[in-house]
């Protein structure tokens, strides 16, 4: 996303946090939006789709220490509209079909040490360590990288524990399929602006003070395009669906973000494209649960399974697996299957962790009740003597105020 969307959004507002939030706080808003506004949720709805995309990218930058700081910088200097739409036809084809991006005014991380940002605009009226004026080196302003995107998949509890392949349809900005993201008509090539030297600025004193503006030639972009491609009209990039391919890994977990390289949104100038970056959103199983790469289970056992101990046949991912239940085992107690969990990043899995619940009947026949009612008697044991003793001396005597 260019400078320019910084100035005009409000990502505090669109998480509905406070300019000074934590990230805690930022996290949490993230999180319950998302929830709200996902596309699985809202399915066919355009409305909580463009709501879900905003709080993405609130997201994105507020939750990054550098993008945050840079964005409130941004917005700070240029609060109240100050140099928005000041040069001249910022952010649109300026003459010869090449365009102005405001993001070359503040740099980005792509920049050298002594070319872009704030620092040559403001660099000659304050001064800095290394001079008074500072020139921006030629060529600064050539290709650059393209921003990273957010997208989001739903997957199976079995295809997020054994992996999977799936296609991700994205529609948005691409680089043009006609010249390539260049700009220039096929056959041409931009050139370098003369008037600037390449640079994208121009550099000039008045008085004691030296100052810097975009070149008015080449609109800031450093290059001039003669013949701008029929397809983009010189923009390098066309809205597009494409179809992505997304390798997920097995074992990944719930609200794991996969990194996908140059499948981001393409470069200015012929750059590289910025990276994808997938949210997997991890549907709950029917049978089992997980706790890392541990999966859970529960099972119900009878009375007399847990007071006669018994051997119990579980199910696994890929079978199942027997499971000697010792005599005397309490409900509640958890049995362990080594390497019967979800497979482990790096090789191994994890343990399948079986709680047993001794299951109470709601209605006991003739026969089940009377060999209650003799085993009753029968026992000695008491399993409760804490409460009986207790019983037995009486009510504790009050404490005496004080």
């Amino acid at each position: 996303m260019s400078t320019k969307d910084w100035l005009e959004k409000d990502y505090y507002k669109a998480l509905g946090v406070a300019k000074d939030a934590n990230a805690a706080d930022i996290k949490k808003a993230y999180r319950k939006l998302a929830r709200e506004f996902h596309p699985d949720k809202n399915p066919g709805n355009a409305d909580a789709e463009a709501r879900f995309k905003e709080v993405s990218e609130a997201y994105d930058v507020l939750s990054d220490d550098a993008k945050r700081k840079e964005y409130d910088e941004a917005r700070s200097v240029f609060a109240g509209g100050a140099y928005r739409g000041g040069f001249p036809n910022a952010g649109s084809t300026g003459p010869g079909g090449t365009t102005f991006d405001m993001s070359d005014l503040f740099g980005d991380s792509t920049a050298t040490s002594t070319g872009g940002g704030l620092g040559d605009l403001f660099g000659g009226l304050f001064g800095n360590s290394r001079g008074r004026t500072r020139t921006r080196t030629a060529g600064s302003t050539g290709p650059t990288r393209g921003q990273d995107l957010d997208a989001s998949i739903t997957l199976g509890f079995d295809e997020a524990v054994h992996g999977a392949t799936l296609p991700l349809q994205l529609s948005g900005p691409a680089t043009c399929r006609t010249c390539g993201g260049i700009g220039a008509k096929p056959g041409t090539a931009p050139h370098t602006c003369t008037n600037c030297g390449g640079s994208g600025f121009v550099s000039y004193n008045q008085g004691a003070f030296g100052f810097s503006e975009p070149c008015r030639v080449c609109q800031g972009t450093g290059q001039v395009i003669d013949e701008p491609c029929p397809t983009c009209m010189g923009s390098g990039v066309t809205t597009q669906t494409r179809t992505i391919t997304v390798r997920v890994p097995q074992g990944v977990r719930d609200a794991a973000r996969l990194r996908i390289p140059g499948k981001g949104a393409p470069g200015a100038r012929g750059g590289p494209a910025g990276d994808l970056y997938v949210t997997v959103h991890v549907t709950a199983d029917d049978l089992f649960g997980r706790s890392g790469d541990d999966l859970t289970l529960t099972v119900p056992v009878t009375f007399s399974e847990a007071a006669l101990g018994t051997t119990l046949r579980v199910p696994t991912l890929d079978g199942s697996v027997a499971l000697r239940m010792p005599a005397g085992t309490p409900s509640g107690r958890t049995l362990r299957a080594r390497g019967k969990g979800a497979p482990k990043r790096g090789g191994g899995a994890g343990d399948l962790l079986v709680t047993v619940e001794v299951a109470v009947p709601q209605k006991v026949s003739g026969d089940a009740k009377e060999a209650l009612q003799k085993y009753a008697a029968a026992q000695s044991d008491d399993p409760r003597p804490q409460i009986t003793a207790a019983l037995a001396r009486g009510a504790r005597p009050a404490a005496s105020g004080g």
